[in-house]
């Protein structure tokens, strides 16, 4: 530019250093220099009236050409140099942050992301967001409505182009981009680029306020609903981020005033300051940054999983996509440690990494990002299209040493430091204030809901109505938009669960179902089994979970069911019952084709709830806690017993799962276990239910499904039965275990061994075996996780148990002189009995005046003794008791000292007749490559009194489980005094009950 009095050669201009003072001259102030001087305030103040009438200066500077190619009602498609495309180039779809105008990828000319593309032979896209507040509708987007108007980018650049394309997104923008390409299942996109985006919301934030606070103040905001309906204008974004650094801002500043007389030194980078300083803000819609503290603060979903688009379930440990991230050594706002956590969140994506030594705003604008950023971002696509070798500054992830954290400013640590003082204080007064006011007018009705849970597990008597459709209405009222339910790649809310609920409802009334009705469940899996069940507790019927594997004539035999609700899969009765109605439900909709079924069946997909007028005599949830809620099955074949649950017990189990488990809203409970198992009822549905938990349900059970759904649902609460994480324990390391979400298993049935080998795969998440009886409502849990294979101890609030002195001969309890029973000492195995109140138990079934004269317990049939910590063993069941010629033997301590030898993988023990005479005999199956020898046997079994010693050991190719699985040994049991073959193994106890002797 020539030189003019308005833009001096910068050579004749004495400028000091901004911030030194003035030189002094000798002599005074001379003619030339007043002169110099004159000029230099003319200049200044002509600049200052342009900054202040046009908000900057005027560089002549133009924006890169784009052509609107598509409009729709959250975002604008932006081509770039669309008159002149590179021939055959692959398009890279760059996405904006929120808060941040869509011109942060073109700056100026000489910091022009699109430009430096378009210059590299790429073709440059862009999603236009907008302006929030000036666009119709704009404060209401949620995060959602961002990231499906990303993919519908995707898809409209993949038909223009007929290629995949590389998404690359800044900031928030990246997120949207990880989010994008998991929700798609990356169609249509070739790799992922990402600028300073965060993935873990655990690492330091620009304000270092611990994890757990940040967590919480989200959880309040969100709760608050104050987010719904207010946004963040435009310059309180600006001046949020002014504050992270003030003294730059400051700095910045200053250094702007003093240059102001020297146009020519201001110009190269004054777009960038209007951009920074003024235009580059946009505001931010309230829904979305709710959804974004709800979802990703304070439940860490891109890390975690199980986060929901559009109701679809989405994680990134989907994406198996290159992705090449850029992380900034020193941004606070992208930590390197949460930009850095993509490579656990996607442990299937190959992620490399560009790190570069400036901060946020360095890595897409500046000299920085024109020498260093787009030069690397061309090279990766000449990689991923076969013209060049990767460049030399992108490496593997994995290689990248992390260097020192950037530290946060000393106004960054001072307001949390505020905010981590003041928070307890100022919310105590804010929320203690509102729920007194609430508490005063509602104390009556809505005491029992603000009680602990433990506090209302103590409330319940016979009369207090308390069912599972009774909980679900409370959820769906207080959280109606909370996810509730998740299944396959779907998320069900409270109040479309509860709809749905109530629209079964309608159909069950419209053809003869009942209040106080038995109805057979029978289905496998899926929504529609959870959905009919919680259906016929709001009608107050009560749901006999039959069990697809079991023995159905008998079953339903036992259980006097008059109703039958079936999957399609069970719509076709092999037999009739006479007396029973057999309908079906799920797989269908009211407007679809009619299903070819037994035309004996009804099927319920059939019946417009529309159309269904409830009738007078309906009141929704009726069920009273001593009321029976469910019946369920345990046993096999003539075994085969009902167990009749109350909603007490019920919701004693829930409520203590929902307790011990500490399960809070946004956990997720991943059930692996069928809902007709006592487990999947009782602790899983229950407690996610009582803890407004997450519930999910497992499609298949083989472990690449189960790592699948773990990350897809972000499940922090598996629940197991028996031996059923046993295919996973076993498996090799799947990609997907890798810094899994998982915070504890929970269940019950877990053999020690397989406990065992669990806390050895998965350190950083801990069992917690729960014991609910099947007589009575003793409920135990090992809460600590201590001892593994102990039961624990009762949970707060349900019934005292005692362990009583047992005569195993006779098959009752042992009495004293004075005719009352004994409590087992220490390490004694005795008969567990459970407290119940004379007043309400039934008599036939209780046992009375056992410890003193007046009180009333229920047996629960099973045999356990108590430990010098109080902990509680179950030492089996009292009816499993073999009777040998040398005295009672217990199958539990066979079990216990064969699960012991690392070799082993399953093992039974059971009873059998040899000889005339009842012997014990052990089975079990074998680790994979291991071997088993006799001196395996003498040293595990030698540790057992020699009564308690199996007469016979085998090792066998399989033992069958039951579909919740519940090793079975009946089998076994059923083919003899086992004999060694080809593929079975056998030992026998030598006479002298010391060694264990091969069988030939």
């Amino acid at each position: 530019m020539a030189n003019s009095p308005d833009n001096p050669d910068p050579e004749e201009v004495d400028r000091p250093r901004p911030g030194a003072a003035p030189a002094k001259r000798p002599g005074g102030l001379g003619p030339a220099s007043a002169v110099r001087y004159a000029r230099r305030v003319s200049h200044t103040a002509r600049n200052v009236a342009e900054v202040m009438r046009f908000g900057g200066l005027e560089t002549d500077e133009e924006e890169s050409p784009y052509t609107v190619v598509a409009e729709q009602p959250n975002y604008r498609l932006r081509h770039y140099f669309a008159d002149d495309p590179p021939a055959g180039a692959m398009p890279v779809l760059l996405v904006p942050p929120l808060m941040m105008a869509t011109e942060v990828w073109d700056v100026s000319p000489s910091t022009s992301a699109v430009a430096a593309l378009h210059g590299a032979g790429i073709d440059a896209w862009v999603v236009d967001f907008g302006n929030p507040d000036r666009e119709p509708g704009g404060l209401e987007r949620t995060l959602t409505d961002h990231v499906l108007a990303v993919s519908d980018a995707v898809e409209r650049v993949n038909e223009a182009t007929g290629r995949s394309v590389v998404l690359a997104g800044y900031s928030q923008g990246g997120m949207f981009a990880y989010q994008t390409a998991a929700y798609r299942r990356a169609k249509g996109i070739d790799s992922l680029v990402t600028f300073g985006s965060p993935v873990d919301t655990t690492a330091p934030l620009p304000i270092p306020i611990s994890p757990d606070v940040v967590a919480r103040l989200a959880g309040e905001l969100v709760e608050s609903g104050l987010l719904r309906r207010v946004a963040l204008p435009s310059w309180m974004v600006r001046m949020g981020f002014k504050m992270l650094s003030p003294a730059k801002s400051v700095q910045g500043r200053v250094q702007f005033l003093l240059a102001l007389h020297n146009r020519d030194a201001l110009l190269p980078r004054e777009r960038q300051r209007q951009f920074l300083d003024q235009k580059g803000w946009t505001a931010y819609s309230g829904p979305a940054i709710a959804e974004l503290l709800e979802q990703f603060v304070t439940h860490n979903r891109m890390l975690e999983g199980g986060f929901v688009i559009d109701d679809r379930l989405v994680t990134l440990a989907d994406i198996d996509l290159p992705v090449l991230t850029f992380v900034g050594a020193t941004d606070t706002i992208g930590h390197p440690d949460s930009v850095r956590a993509v490579r656990r969140a996607a442990p299937r994506a190959d992620v490399y990494e560009v790190t570069l030594p400036g901060g946020h705003f360095g890595l897409v604008v500046g000299s920085s990002a024109t020498r260093l950023t787009w030069p690397a971002v061309a090279g990766w696509v000449d990689w991923r299209t076969g013209k060049g070798e990767l460049p030399d500054t992108i490496k593997p992830a994995e290689t990248v040493e992390p260097g020192n954290p950037p530290r946060p400013t000393a106004a960054a640590t001072a307001i949390a430091q505020a905010t981590e003082l003041g928070l307890a204080a100022g919310r105590v007064v804010v929320t203690s204030t509102r729920r007194a006011a609430r508490l005063v007018t509602n104390v009556s009705r809505e005491a029992p809901l603000q009680l602990p849970k433990l506090a209302r597990i103590q409330q319940l008597n016979p009369t207090t109505r308390i069912s599972l459709g009774l909980l679900i209405d409370e959820a769906a009222r207080r959280a109606p938009k909370d996810i509730a339910f998740l299944f396959g790649d779907r998320a069900y809310r409270w109040d479309d669960v509860s709809r749905r609920i109530d629209n079964v409802v309608k159909g069950l009334v419209s053809i003869g179902v009942r209040h106080g009705d038995r109805v057979g469940v029978l289905m496998h899996t899926r929504p529609s089994a959870f959905t009919v069940v919680s259906a016929l507790s709001r009608l107050g019927a009560t749901a006999v979970l039959l069990r697809p594997d079991g023995d159905f004539a008998r079953e339903t035999a036992l259980s006097r069911v008059t109703w039958i609700i079936s999957d399609p899969e069970h719509a076709a009765p092999a037999e009739k019952i006479d007396g029973v109605t057999w309908a079906v439900l799920g797989g269908g909709a009211p407007d679809a084709p009619r299903r070819d079924v037994d035309p004996a069946v009804i099927d319920m997909e059939q019946i417009d709830p529309d159309e269904v007028e409830l009738p007078a005599w309906y009141r929704a949830n009726p069920h009273r806690a001593g009321d029976i809620a469910f019946v369920l099955f345990t046993g096999e074949g003539t075994g085969t017993k009902p167990l009749h649950i109350t909603n007490r017990r019920w919701a004693l189990s829930a409520l203590g799962t929902a307790s011990a488990a500490a399960l809070k809203p946004g956990d997720t409970v991943y059930s692996v276990t069928p809902v007709h198992h006592t487990s999947a009822l009782l602790m899983s549905i229950g407690g996610a239910v009582a803890g407004g938990a997450r519930f999910a349900m497992a499609s298949a059970d083989d472990p690449n499904t189960f790592w699948e759904e773990v990350r897809r649902y972000g499940a922090t609460h598996v629940s197991y039965t028996w031996t059923s994480l046993r295919p996973v324990v076993n498996a090799p390391p799947h990609p997907n275990e890798q810094h899994h979400p998982i915070r504890m298993f929970m269940g019950s049935g877990m053999p020690r061994n397989l406990w065992r080998r669990t806390n050895e795969r998965f350190p950083s998440a801990r069992v917690l075996e729960f014991y609910a009886s099947a007589e009575g409502e003793a409920i135990l849990a090992n809460v600590s996780g201590r001892a593994v294979g102990s039961m624990g101890k009762p949970l707060p609030g349900t019934p005292e148990v005692r362990v009583a002195a047992y005569d195993f001969v006779a098959g009752k309890l042992k009495l004293n002189a004075d005719g009352f029973g004994r409590e087992c000492r220490v390490d004694e195995v005795g008969l567990l009995l459970a407290r119940v109140n004379p007043a309400d138990s039934m008599s036939d079934a209780t046992l009375r005046g056992i410890f003193d004269s007046g009180d009333a317990w229920r047996s629960t049939g099973d045999l356990f003794l108590r430990d010098d910590q109080g902990d509680l063993w179950l030492a089996g069941q009292a009816a499993e008791v073999v009777q040998t010629a040398s005295g009672p033997a217990l199958p539990s301590g066979t079990r216990y000292a064969l699960g012991s030898i690392p070799c082993v993988d399953l093992v039974i023990a059971y009873g059998l007749n040899d000889g005339g005479a009842d012997v014990l005999v052990g089975a079990v199956t074998l680790r994979p490559g291991a071997e088993l020898s006799a001196g395996d046997l003498d040293k595990a079994l030698g540790k057992l009194p020699a009564v308690q010693r199996p007469r016979y050991v085998q090792v066998v190719p399989s033992i069958p489980v039951t579909t919740w699985h519940r090793p079975l040994w009946r089998p076994l049991q059923a083919k003899g005094v086992p004999t060694p073959s080809r593929t079975r193994t056998v030992w026998r106890l030598d006479d002298d009950n010391a060694h264990y002797e091969p069988l030939k």
